[in-house]
């Protein structure tokens, strides 16, 4: 892992795209959280990638490209395959890993604030697979 001084920040959409870039890369080799996205989501990377940059550009610039509400769609896909505490865990830790790896800087440090956040919503709003909600 390189020093917080050779990593750039996420402070620009080149960077954060390229974040995107790798953690999808992590994901979708992951036993756990690939199937999710590519049998019960089925997205289609050439669409779904460039939706989560915007994503992550608005809430890290302040860009306005990304106008969709993600908690409809993670509820649709909750309502195919329920998602569990140990996919949001999963989800955030390599979040997390790949910020650390490649990134440093505040807005890094706030990208990781806001997926802790977004995970604990998703996981408190949706509800569980074993009956509680």
């Amino acid at each position: 892992m390189a020093t917080g001084e050779n990593r750039p920040d996420l402070d620009s959409r080149e960077n954060i795209e390229r974040f995107v870039d790798l953690f999808y890369e992590r994901m979708l080799a992951d036993e756990q959280l690939a199937p999710i996205f590519v049998d019960v989501a089925e997205i289609d990377l050439s669409v779904h990638l460039p939706h989560i940059k915007d994503y992550w550009c608005k809430l890290l610039l302040g860009e306005k490209r990304y106008q969709r509400h993600t908690m409809n769609i993670h509820r649709q896909l909750h309502g195919k395959r329920p998602l569990e505490v140990a996919d949001f865990q999963r989800w955030l830790a390599f979040f997390t890993a790949t910020v650390d790896e490649h990134f440093a800087g505040e807005r890094a440090e706030r990208a990781k604030q806001v997926a802790a956040s977004i995970a604990a919503n998703m996981e408190k709003s949706l509800p569980s697979s074993r009956g509680e909600s």
